[in-house]
């Protein structure tokens, strides 16, 4: 068997053109279905779902909604009711029971401008603890809600008095492996990247990659943080070693130019989490795997443990769209099934081949 058969291939299995601008997908959690969300060239927003019959996609439900709708997660959902939080260009956060989604189980006018990223933790049995929600705005804050609680923020991370307003851009939780810790993660126009510990309400660490982070993810959000990856403008990414935080030095990490362009996204593969995919401004994707080094932690000059970082090996690239992938989301249920939107206004089934073997 030749060695290019040997590895992973990513197979597009079925696309969809759709009639508006799409900026997220996800799947519904237990089924053969995803959700899309985006806007109309109208200007109202639209959800899809679609369900994946005998390999065609079959819509099922098309519902609009007066804003464009950026972002959208069932991360604070339990399985029984998989109920979809989402993002809108008006700084609205909304939860809807997609089985009647005329009118949202929750509603808050989060932030007075775009919710750029959302992400949520507690639910579908990952993280233990509060069914929490974290959104990130153009306006510079980051908040974290629950959904029983109305109308006010568990916590609102927000600059300084007379500090520069940054543009949040991705946000994510990790850390959530008791009912007490949890952490999140935001990462910013200008390279920041914060993260903040919502045990101790303080900023943890912070770091800038000198240019602006478009996605962070960690590989787990339900462990004791083990690795972040953080993907930027300009084609890099860096995988941080998060065991281990020295001082002064923080966190480990290892770079990679990945892209020519900007990676949009990152995905940790939910079956193992040191294999990740990374998403192109020039429509391609990237498969990843992360290689530890043989002693995660060293002595530094000051006696002090400080991390150390692996290596990322490429396991298959592939070129689906003239335009950005803008959005990446990994079946939970099935391995290897991912769905993918592009700015070419198509909506892409993936499967990915031999991801038990590398």
């Amino acid at each position: 068997m030749s060695a290019a058969l040997e590895k992973p291939q990513i197979i597009a299995h079925i696309q969809k053109s759709l009639n508006y601008t799409v900026f997220e997908s996800r799947w519904i959690p237990c089924s053969a279905k995803f959700v899309c969300m985006g806007n109309f060239a109208r200007g109202t927003g639209v959800m899809q779902i679609y369900e994946i019959q005998h390999g065609e996609l079959k819509l099922v439900k098309e519902i609009e909604k007066p804003k464009p709708i950026k972002c959208g997660t069932f991360g604070a959902s339990s399985l029984q009711h998989r109920h979809l939080a989402t993002g809108d260009f008006d700084g609205n956060l909304n939860v809807w029971n997609l089985e009647v989604p005329e009118c949202p189980v929750y509603s808050v006018k989060a932030h007075k401008e775009i919710i750029n990223a959302v992400d949520g933790v507690g639910g579908l049995g990952i993280g233990d603890g509060a069914p929490e929600i974290v959104t990130g705005s153009r306006d510079g804050t980051v908040k974290v809600w629950d959904s029983r609680q109305k109308d006010t923020p568990v916590v609102n991370m927000e600059p300084m008095e007379g500090e520069a307003k940054r543009d949040c851009w991705t946000v994510a939780f990790g850390h959530a492996f008791n009912d007490q810790d949890r952490c999140v993660c935001a990462g910013y126009d200008n390279g920041d990247i914060k993260l903040f510990d919502l045990r101790n309400m303080s900023l943890r660490w912070e770091t800038n990659i000198k240019n602006g982070v478009c996605s962070v993810e960690f590989d787990r959000k339900d462990i004791n943080m083990n690795k972040l990856v953080a993907t930027s403008l300009e084609g890099k990414f860096h995988v941080f070693d998060m065991r281990t935080q020295h001082p002064s030095k923080g966190f480990a990490s290892v770079s990679e130019k990945a892209h020519k362009s900007t990676v949009w996204q990152v995905r940790h593969l939910p079956q193992n989490r040191d294999i990740f995919m990374t998403s192109g401004g020039a429509g391609n994707l990237h498969l990843w795997k992360y290689e530890y080094p043989g002693q995660r932690t060293k002595k530094g000059s000051d006696d002090v443990d400080e991390g150390v970082a692996g290596s990322v090996n490429l396991l298959q690239n592939v070129t689906l769209s003239t335009q950005p992938i803008s959005s990446l989301d990994w079946s939970p249920d099935k391995q290897g099934l991912c769905v993918s939107s592009s700015f070419d206004q198509s909506v892409r089934v993936l499967i990915v081949t031999k991801l038990n073997t590398v």
